[in-house]
């Protein structure tokens, strides 16, 4: 069953009672969350006519408040972002259900790709970035989150971080007839395989890659989406890629990049809105913005509708590879920027 069928007319329909819903749950059960709304003025009973008219949060009060809607007793998983404790640090609580919601719907909308069953894979990485599970870093955390649509993992990169081309070899020897799956982060996939499989004359060509993370340092090496994937399908055969734009803060919702490339769509329980970074109002189609991401799937902490410190722009609405709205993303806010869209908060939510 795709996850990629909704008109953007649908969608608000469909999918504005849920978040209501959700937004009254919170306010119920999360004390923080609901001191937030009272000081910003906006009634229990509010309105919302719109999925752009729901109140968000700026995705950092994650890293300054302890943000959950279900009792510590219930807590099942605590992810932290960036691999470190403390400061600095957005925790995110899941009970068992969020959990198990989360890997489901991550499955479902990477199903739309990757067909049903598990294909051998990839993983354009190291595997000593999943070995110490005490103090997983977001990497880690995404690595593992990925290895469990695969099977037969091999990873490129040996325990020193070099890469392993026999290992390499040995799995399309042995898989690349068929369809497999590659995992990794933008930079690192790049580096490490496509640098690797053009030097080495390899084979690419049934492979279908998911890949994540910033362009910062590709862009350094002139290196765009669409030269990204222009290099590989001519230097390796590959054309099967889909990036994605996540965040731990919203786990389990990743907004995947169609098989045409160069836009990014909501899978069907979210949404996507552009705000001007001056009024907050809703951009219009091809005017560039602060990108607020929407989710059904967190139930256990008030994150269903986030604003976070990206630049995005839509590129269209229900005309493109999937109905709805997709997107780009442009790059990070400048840190004063991004520090002022919380800064509104801050006194709030004290």
């Amino acid at each position: 069953m795709s996850v990629f069928t909704r008109s953007q007319a649908d969608r608000e329909a469909l999918l504005l009672p849920e978040l209501v819903d959700l937004t009254a749950h919170h306010r119920a059960n999360s004390e923080g969350y609901e001191r937030i709304l009272s000081s910003l003025g906006i009634a229990p009973n509010a309105d919302f006519a719109t999925i752009a008219d729901l109140p968000w949060l700026p995705v950092r009060m994650f890293k300054t408040h302890d943000l959950k809607s279900v009792p510590d007793s219930e807590v099942f998983k605590t992810l932290t972002s960036s691999g470190t404790t403390g400061a600095g640090a957005s925790r995110i609580y899941l009970d068992k259900e969020a959990a198990g919601a989360q890997t489901k719907q991550l499955g479902a909308t990477l199903q739309e790709v990757l067909g049903g069953e598990r294909l051998p894979m990839l993983m354009v990485d190291t595997i000593g970035i999943i070995k110490n599970r005490r103090s997983f870093s977001a990497r880690g955390a995404g690595v593992l989150g990925m290895a469990n649509f695969g099977r037969k993992h091999t990873y490129v990169l040996d325990e020193n971080d070099r890469p392993d081309v026999e290992a390499v070899k040995k799995f399309l020897a042995e898989y690349g007839g068929k369809p497999f799956l590659i995992f990794g982060f933008t930079f690192m996939v790049w580096q490490y395989l496509y640098e690797v499989a053009r030097d080495n004359g390899l084979d690419l060509s049934n492979g279908i890659l998911i890949h994540s993370g910033g362009w910062k340092k590709l862009i350094d090496r002139a290196v765009d989406n669409t030269e990204f994937r222009r290099r590989f399908k001519e230097d390796t055969g590959l054309t099967r890629i889909h990036n994605y734009y996540g965040m731990i803060e919203q786990i389990g919702t990743v907004f995947l990049e169609g098989p045409s490339g160069n836009s990014l769509y909501c899978p069907d329980f979210a949404d996507v809105v552009i705000r001007d970074p001056e009024t907050w109002e809703e951009q219009p189609v091809g005017k560039p913005g602060v990108i607020e991401v929407v989710s059904t799937l967190p139930r256990s902490y008030p994150g269903h509708v986030l604003l976070t410190e990206d630049l995005g722009v839509y590129n269209g609405i229900d005309d493109g590879d999937w109905p709805g709205k997709h997107f780009s993303v442009l790059g990070r806010l400048p840190k004063a920027e991004a520090r002022g869209c919380s800064d509104t908060f801050s006194g709030a939510a004290a």
